[in-house]
């Protein structure tokens, strides 16, 4: 999904930020992006620009504090990020991490349909990550050429 610079605007007002170039910049980037991101994928969108690693992952962190950028995966101990929907638990999905280009994909709920539970673990398998691990299609094809 694209949003506009005024949207982008608007949603970083609205959650009490200052509309900064590099805020924009990020905020873009995770609305365009397939899946989630992490920071070294963010700076590699940017491509080059007048702004340090630091000013980046510190916009990354205020867009995460602000609820507008969660921690989506931490697959393999990186933390990648999306942006967040309308609802605040909005991109509680499962993701495939594959285990040869790295890429992350977000999977459809259906996946995890089956771990829907009563009883007091209900709410924590909700809010869980849930992660497969594997090859993707396209290294699947690669592999099969």
């Amino acid at each position: 999904m694209r949003i506009t610079k005024n949207e982008a605007r608007r949603r970083l007002r609205e959650r009490g930020l200052r509309v900064t170039a590099p805020r924009l910049a990020v905020l873009r980037i995770l609305a365009a992006a397939e899946g989630p991101v992490s920071f070294t994928q963010v700076l590699d969108l940017l491509g080059d620009s007048d702004w340090d690693q630091a000013t980046i992952y510190r916009n990354l962190v205020k867009l995460r504090e602000a609820g507008l950028a969660p921690v989506v995966s931490r697959a393999d101990g990186i933390d990648r990020y999306a942006l967040a929907g309308d609802h605040e638990d909005s991109h509680l999905h499962p993701h495939f991490l594959c285990e040869d280009c790295g890429r992350v994909a977000c999977l459809k709920e259906e996946v995890t349909a089956a771990l829907s539970i009563d009883g007091p673990w209900a709410e924590s398998i909700r809010r869980a990550m849930v992660h497969l691990l594997g090859h993707c299609p396209d290294c699947l094809a690669q592999a099969d050429a």
